[in-house]
């Protein structure tokens, strides 16, 4: 289990920063969170250190890149076994359509997937192709996404509390 590391107000502001723009240097985020250069470079690879701090992305513009369409793939495996799940794991970390995989409970499906590709024919493609070629997977249903509404790449920080600090 994870330990939930001691954050300050500085932390925080460091953290919503560098949510905001990763690509800040570090003279600009020490200005706007009250540090000079060094105490703030430390606090950074502190964070870093304790992966709270997991990696700096670069968010591309799927639509100018030409993926267009966004799917949400529902599946379902034929056994529910550890074997079967890390053999469906490993094969689909392999397919860069897949932006997302997560295992979910209250629905008859056993993961939801996130696919970004360029069009219907890449996903029909994708989907007899690859999809349902995997050993185990015994159902797919797809949702396409319509228009994003709230595309929100940043996690809310704001239940965040120290107990020697007041927010």
């Amino acid at each position: 289990m994870n330990k939930t590391p001691s954050l300050d107000k500085i932390d925080l502001k460091i953290l919503e920063t560098l949510q905001q723009n990763s690509r800040i240097s570090n003279l600009e985020l020490a200005n706007a969170v009250g540090l000079s250069p060094t105490p703030c470079a430390r606090r950074v690879k502190r964070l870093e250190d304790e992966k709270v701090i997991l990696s700096h992305k670069t968010v591309l513009n799927e639509s100018l890149l030409g993926l267009k369409l966004s799917a949400l793939i529902s599946i379902s495996m034929d056994r529910h076994t550890p074997e079967r799940f890390e053999k469906f794991e490993k094969e689909i970390s392999s397919f860069p359509e897949i932006v997302e995989c997560n295992i979910v409970t209250g629905q008859s499906a056993d993961y939801l997937l996130k696919a970004i590709l360029p069009d219907m024919a890449h996903y029909e493609a994708f989907l007899l192709g690859k999809l349902t070629k995997i050993d185990g997977v015994s159902g797919v249903h797809t949702s396409f996404i319509l228009r994003k509404v709230i595309d929100q790449k940043n996690l809310p920080l704001s239940h965040i509390s120290n107990n020697s600090i007041n927010f």
